[in-house]
This record gives C-alpha cells, structure tokens and sequence, in this order.
C-alpha cells in the first residue's frame, strides 16, 4: 500500500535523506508551462519521468525501466508527484509492483485541487505549501 505524504513531509525527507528523491510523472506540457519543484535546497533535482503520454495521455509502458534508467534503487526512497496526486498514486503503486518498496505519494500533488474561483496551486500542494519551485 502507498502512503500519501504531504508536501512539507515529502520536502523534509529530500532535504534529509540522501536517499530521498522525487520523480514529477506530470508531462513535459505541465513541466514547461506549470513549473517544477525546486530541489537545489536539497542538492537535488527532481527526476522528471511522464506516468502518461501527452498528448495521448497513454500510460508509459516503459514508466518503471525509465526508473531503473534514472539511476533509481529499491534502496531509495521515492516520493512521486503529479498535479493533483492521482496520477502519482497510480505511478508508485507501479513502482511498488515493480520492486521498490520505498515508494510514497505527494498528496495533493504540485498544485492541488481548484480554489472557489477554479484555480490551483492556492488550497493545498506543493505549490500552496509555499514550498520551493521554478519556472521550466
């Protein structure tokens, strides 16, 4: 079973545990125009690795070879993020299957679900959490 982590969870443990790391499933759309989590507080960057397809939104057949691509061990811990946790759920409960153990969902996501007036990235997430992130 994947554990949801809040953000500020999920940024402790990249800034502490050089076994941390994040992976961003979104899709190279939403890391252009969106933005990223910015991780070099933490000596990091996050592994940038598309759970779907765009502009299909087809599954990455190839999701959990492009792990092992990244570098990335059962040893780490990885901690998944997408824009609203769905797709990040999805992708660490593949990770999971596939032989890391250690995999973790960022709940809420990078920008979380819409306020009253339709946008995200106000009521909860990465990006309402007024944690570190940047423009592509």
């Amino acid at each position: 079973m994947v554990e949801d982590v809040p953000p500020a969870q999920a940024w402790e443990a990249l800034r502490a545990d050089p076994q941390a790391q994040l992976v961003d499933v979104r899709t190279d759309a939403e890391w252009n125009f969106v933005g990223l989590p910015d991780l070099v507080a933490a000596g990091k960057q996050a592994v940038l690795i598309p759970w779907q397809m765009y502009p299909t939104m087809a599954v990455n057949t190839r999701f959990t070879d492009h792990l092992a691509e990244a570098g990335l061990t059962p040893e780490h811990k990885v901690y998944f993020i997408c824009r609203t946790g769905g797709r990040s759920l999805a992708a660490a409960q593949a990770a999971q299957a596939a032989g890391f153990p250690h995999a973790y969902n960022v709940a809420d996501g990078f920008e979380g679900p819409p306020d009253a007036a339709g946008h995200r990235g106000t009521v909860a997430g990465w990006k309402a959490s007024r944690l570190p992130w940047r423009q592509k």
